[in-house]
Parts: structure tokens; sequence; C-alpha cells
């Protein structure tokens, strides 16, 4: 089989059985990989209404044929399970050499269901798949579980990979991630279900190779996509800054939430970026070795109370969420932070917004009803976080209310506590403020995961007039798109631009390889020269809106509805202080409009948000109404 190992694996903790099975062609014809075939697996072998902590509950480790070209940013593993955090679809990504090494090792997807009587690890070599037991790793952080699951393996292979929990996923806190590493697949609760099931860690390793179907022409085709991504000057900032190097641009530009979204600028984001580029970066790093972008960072703490290691981190979002969203002006701590969650397997964006959240909770005097344990909780004690941050992840004292995220907390807080609560279906907000900009505003709304920035598309980048990616092909002709301030057609916008947006999910590459230029016709040669089958950018961009109807019938199944697309009264409000404090310019003025003109471009009830059965048909989804 052209472009893939060939092969599922299905490991049933229940019973302790390791299943090999032969992927069918028509299913990888229609779906091709990722969270494409995840999704239509798990719409078919998971039923409505199960818990996601429970034994029905499956999470799929998804890759596809462009994974393992770094070109492409093909270092991606895609990971796929119910959310416990949002009861609906949940979708993570983890850029390192896992998603590589699991082909090399000779499957293209892992199932994993059933629970495990006892802790266990899963260990892959070259096409072969066996529990252990992982009784020595309980209760060990992710740097332990690394390193005691990578020295199981056989030395003579070099390609090797690990993904683990930490005490976070044992104790089931619901924003959990599964780590490689220091790499994380942070959102929606991965880890959570991973520690539900009893799964402490999965080891692989192999040295099998993937047959092209033109071996000459995929060559070619990769070679005009590295060229393509060479000359761009986002992907050369990137490279020279990190994403870290956005706390000064986005600050400025209103894209940088403030004391929990009470603002979306507060003007220490150079600052910030300073100390870091001086104090706390070691070298740039890469998530998968041959990345053109190389957008990581390798950095320390070098001395002081918030000493750490050298390891990778400083990335924008987990350095915004300990920095603006909690007003702290301390980059050390800030990594200190982030050195933490990678440490016990804590979605970085989760945790800082529950931090957010919870002072702000505080100042209006809201925890009348909740053991603080005396505990400071004052904007002005941001050195708290450290210890609120362990108490998540051990689940201990408050940190077992912080554990089941905002939306639980806020309903459990009460007092009006939901108004302070930012959250899209469950799903904590990111670090970017969509009163920068009208298409992430919509875009968070109707991301079937919840409140996301990176899985819808990237409207931000849109918003601000930095991007451009050819999506005009497609229908995205709108001449008032790059202007952010614009709402007209900004629905019909989205619903377009996430059709492109998703194909890097479904295809297991980097998102920031679209900001680097890189189009679905790009995506489609190389597809093709893998698989050998006739494909272009068109098919592939109708392949992006199959899989945003499918994870929305997911959800509609769940008992999601036009409600859970709503945003948060605070965003749809001018911010309270900073530079764009009474600029009405920046906030969605109707977008209950915004929302009715999105469902009339997607063929879906005004009323309910449900695809129609012309849609679905349309789509080949009818057998799954």
């Amino acid at each position: 089989m052209n472009g893939y190992a060939g092969f599922l694996l299905r490991v049933d903790l229940s019973s302790g059985v390791c299943t090999k099975e032969s992927l069918d062609k028509d299913t990888l014809r229609k779906f091709v990989g990722g969270a494409g075939y995840a999704a239509d697996l798990l719409y078919k072998e998971i039923g409505p209404g199960i818990d996601p902590l429970g034994p029905e509950n499956k999470i799929v480790f998804a890759t596809s044929p462009l994974s393992e070209n770094p070109v492409t940013g093909g270092g991606s593993v895609i990971l796929c399970f119910k959310s416990p955090l949002t009861n609906g679809w949940g979708e993570t990504r983890c850029g390192s050499d896992f998603g590589p090494n699991l082909r090399r090792a000779g499957f293209d997807f892992v199932v994993i269901e059933g629970k495990s009587d006892g802790p266990v690890f899963l260990e892959i070599i070259n096409g072969t798949a066996l529990l252990r037991d992982a009784t020595d790793i309980v209760g060990k952080d992710v740097y332990e579980k690394t390193d005691w699951a990578e020295a199981r393996l056989p030395a003579e292979i070099k390609n090797k990979s690990v993904m683990t929990i930490g005490q976070a996923g044992e104790h089931r806190v619901l924003f959990a991630s599964v780590m490689s590493r220091d790499r994380a697949a942070g959102r929606c609760g991965g880890g959570a279900v991973m520690g539900s099931k009893n799964l402490l860690a999965i080891a692989v390793c192999g040295d099998l190779k993937i047959k092209k179907a033109d071996q000459t022409a995929y060559q070619k085709a990769v070679k005009e996509a590295l060229s393509t991504v060479k000359s761009n000057e986002l992907c050369a900032g990137l490279n020279e800054f990190g994403t870290v190097g956005d706390l000064a641009a986005n600050d400025q530009d209103g894209d940088w939430p403030t004391k929990n979204w009470r603002s979306n600028s507060w003007g220490n984001g150079a600052k910030l970026f300073d100390h870091f580029q001086e104090s706390n970066l070691v070298h740039p790093s890469q998530c998968y070795k041959g990345c053109p972008i190389g957008c990581g960072r390798i950095c320390e703490v070098k001395d002081g109370p918030y000493k750490t290691p050298v390891h990778e981190g400083g990335e924008y979002e987990s350095l915004t969420v300990f920095t603006s969203y909690t007003v702290n002006d301390d980059m050390d701590l800030a990594v200190y932070c982030d050195y933490l969650c990678n440490k016990w397997g804590i979605d970085t964006i989760s945790a800082g917004a529950m931090i957010a959240f919870l002072m702000d909770c505080s100042e209006h005097g809201l925890l009348t009803d909740i053991d603080t344990e005396g505990l400071d909780l004052r904007w002005e004690n941001s050195s708290i976080m450290p210890q609120l941050l362990e108490k998540i992840a051990f689940r201990d004292g408050i940190g077992d209310l912080l554990a089941n995220g905002v939306k639980r907390a806020a309903e459990r807080i009460g007092n009006g506590a939901q108004k302070l609560a930012i959250h899209v279906k469950g799903l904590e907000g990111p670090a970017h403020d969509p009163r920068s900009g009208k298409l992430l505003g919509i875009a968070y709304g109707t991301a079937n995961r919840g409140m996301c920035h990176i899985h819808p598309l990237e409207g931000m980048a849109y918003d601000r007039g930095k991007l451009d990616w050819g999506m005009g092909h497609y229908g995205a002709r709108n001449p008032k798109i790059l202007d952010r301030w614009d709402e007209a057609g900004k629905g019909k916008d989205c619903a377009i631009l996430q059709n492109g947006m998703i194909l890097p999910d479904i295809l297991s590459t980097c998102k920031f390889m679209s900001y680097a230029g890189i189009t679905p016709e790009h995506w489609a040669n190389i597809l093709q020269a893998s698989t050998g089958w006739d494909v272009d950018g068109y098919e592939l961009v109708r392949l992006g809106e199959r899989v945003v109807n499918l994870q929305r019938l997911f959800n509609i199944r769940e008992g999601f509805s036009r409600e859970d697309d709503m945003l948060p009264d605070r965003l749809l409000a001018g911010p309270e202080f900073g530079p764009y404090e009474g600029n009405q310019d920046c906030v969605i003025s109707n977008y209950e409009a915004l929302l009715d003109e999105y469902y009339i471009a997607r063929g879906w009830d005004i009323k309910t948000g449900t695809p129609s059965r012309e849609k679905l048909s349309e789509l080949e989804l009818a057998d799954y109404q």
C-alpha cells in the first residue's frame, strides 16, 4: 500500500490483547488519515452519551502519508477521543518524532480502548505490540516515565519515541496532556482519558520503510514546497524569534488576553520578550529534525527560586497564560510554570486560564462557599501560581475543583462566576483575543473542539492582513477579508477557511506550513506522489469540509446545538482598560448575524446548527445521519 504502513493497531486494555488490522482502502481514500480517519472511526465505534473517562471511550493516535517528511511539517501526531472537558469532539496534536516513528514501527494508527486492571505501558517495535506492567512508574513525572520507557527499547534501533502522561493524567485532571517529553498534545484532556484507562506510556521503535508511489514526483513536490517555505518572511520570523516573538506584536495589536480577558492589551509584551531572549533562551530547536521553520526554543531559568533544568519550552501560548492572563510581569516565573506543566502533564492554556479565573473570582468576592485554604489569590500575588499548579496536578484541596476545568468550576462556585468563565463548549480560551479581529471571533464560537485558535483557522492572521494563502481559489473572495474590523462576509469566510485549515489536522502536518505559504495544491501534489491517487487541491478542501461536518455530527449526537457556538459575554464587550478601551470597532456588533451567515454558508439548520440532509449527501455522509 503506497504511502502507508498499511496497518492499524487495536489495543484492548480490558483483555490485554493487541490486534494488527489491515487498513481499508476505501476509508483511506475518503478520509486519508489524521483527524479525518479518526472522526470516521470514533463516530462509528463509540455511542452517544458514553462516559469520556469510562472504558467505552477510545483514543486514536493518527498519522497520514505526509507524516515523517520534515519539509511538510510531518512530525505531528493527532490524538482524537471524546473529551472529558467538553463531552464532545476531542482533538489535540503533538509536534515531535512520535508520529513518524510510529509509522516506522509499522502502524499508521493506534486505537486504545477498554481499561486495564492495573498500570501498563504499550511497547510497539517493528510491527509487533505488547502490553507490559508499569507499576514501577506509577506516580512518576513525565520525564521519569519517559526515561524509564526509553530504556526498555532496543538500543540497536535509533528511531524511537515515547508518549506519556504525568501525575495530572493519573489523577484524571480534565485538561491533562499527553507528552512526548517536552512536547505536548495538550488540549481537550487526552491525558485524563489515558489515565482513566491505566495506560501510562506508549513507546514506539522501528526502522521499517514506507513505499512511495512515485519517488521522483514525491521529491519534486517536496522540493517545490520547501522553496515556498524558505522564501516566506513569516517563516523566517518564526525561525529567528520563535512563537514567543509574538508577545510584543500581539500586545500592540490588541491580541493579548489580559487579566482574565478584561482587556486585550497590557503593554508589557516587549519587556517580557526581551527578558526571555536575554536571560532564558538557550538556543532554537525543532519539534522534528529537519523542519525548515524550527519555531521551538530550548530555555531555562538559570538561578533563583524559579530555577529550571534546560528544557524545551518558551512557546507563545504557554508564556502568555502565565504572564498577561494573570498580570504577572516575571518571565522567570512564567518559564518555571511552563516547565512544571510539562513535568506533571498539564495543558498550559487551560491551567493558566484556571488560575486567572480563580483570581478574578477572588477579586469579585465570589469564593464565599469555597475553601480557599487561606491562599492569597490576589492578582498581585502571582508567585502562588506554582503552588496552584501542583494542587491541580495532584487534585489537592482547591486543586480538585480547578482540575475540572473553568466551566465546571464556575458552576460549582456559583454567585455569577459563570460570567467570568471564558470558554466555548467547556474548552478554555487560548492566548489570542477575538477583539483583535472579527474572523477569530466566529472561528472561536464554531470550532468543533471548543474555543481554539489553531483548529479552525489562523483567523487573527487574516484579520491583521498577514496571511493570504490562496483560499480565494476555493471561494474566499471577500475583498474585506483582510480588514480585521469589518464584519461583512466574515461568517462565510470562516466556513470556507475552516475547510482549508483543517487539512493539517487530517494530513498530520504542521499548521505553520500554511503560514509559510503551503497551499492545498502543495499538499495534493505530495499526497498524490506518495499514494498514487489522482487528487488535487479542490478535492482536499472538499475533504476538509467533509471532516468538519462529521465532527459536527459527533457533537450534535452528544446534544450540542447553536447555544454551544456562542461566545462569552466578556468577549462581546469592549476592553475594560488599555489602549483599546472605548474602541467599539474591535467588538463584534452582531454575533448572532455572523453565526446565521456561517450556518447558511455551511448548509446547516439556522436554528440548531445541524447539517442538512442535502449537505451530508453532497459530502458522502448520508449514512452518518
